[in-house]
């Protein structure tokens, strides 16, 4: 937490000296967060096009976008700067999804760049606080990926959007609530809720499942 503070702390201070006109200042606030957008579109690509999309080529255009527009975000400040750049990087790839699909006889007008990679399945299901003693902690020695995923297509999407914001993504609640458009306390209410409801799927299936 205290990392995050000092992080969203040097991330003002440059902000401000970019408004002044510190051109050092203005490109390494376009640099500063570049793992975290690439890790951002690697853990969402669409399998459909991770032959063919490359995460840091992604990047590279929405920050190219984002130095554009950043001195009409520095006079405004719409969001806090990472929940800016991500937005960015989201149109990017949708855009790119889109580009790409365009050929095939599927709908992309829903604006998710489609399911999660398995292996973004298993890391999220390993970062997830679903676990309990007893029922939830065999859940997660047992099949764990493929119970994970069925439970999170069971979600509403609002809820599954927020666990991979807050868990493969791993944007502070802040983050979060910017990203979505609500106050920290709302993110932070819909938070336990999705958790809640997962765990429940979760140990339901498992109760399910046995003789």
């Amino acid at each position: 937490m205290a990392a995050t503070k000092q992080h969203d702390s040097n991330t003002d201070e440059l902000l401000d000296r970019a408004a002044a006109g510190d051109s050092d200042a203005r490109q390494r606030l376009l640099q500063r967060h570049r793992d975290r957008l690439v890790r951002m579109v690697a853990v969402r690509l669409d399998r459909r096009l991770a032959g063919r999309l490359d995460p840091s080529d992604v990047v590279q255009e929405a920050l190219a976008d984002a130095d554009r527009k950043l001195s009409a975000y520095l006079r405004e400040r719409p969001l806090p700067f990472y929940p800016w750049l991500r937005q960015l990087t989201w149109n990017r790839l949708l855009k790119l999804l889109r580009r790409h699909l365009h050929s095939q006889k599927r709908s992309v007008s829903r604006e998710e760049p489609g399911a999660l990679p398995d292996d973004s399945v298993l890391e999220m299901a390993a970062r997830l606080p679903i676990t309990r003693p007893g029922p939830g902690e065999q859940l997660l020695r047992k099949e764990v990926g493929d119970r994970v995923r069925a439970a999170l297509l069971r979600l509403p999407e609002r809820d599954r959007e927020l666990l991979v914001l807050r868990y493969l993504e791993q944007l502070s609640i802040r983050d979060v609530a910017a990203v979505l458009g609500v106050t920290e306390g709302a993110a932070k209410v819909r938070h336990i809720r999705a958790l809640q409801r997962l765990r429940g799927m979760l140990e339901n299936d498992l109760e399910e499942d046995r003789p």
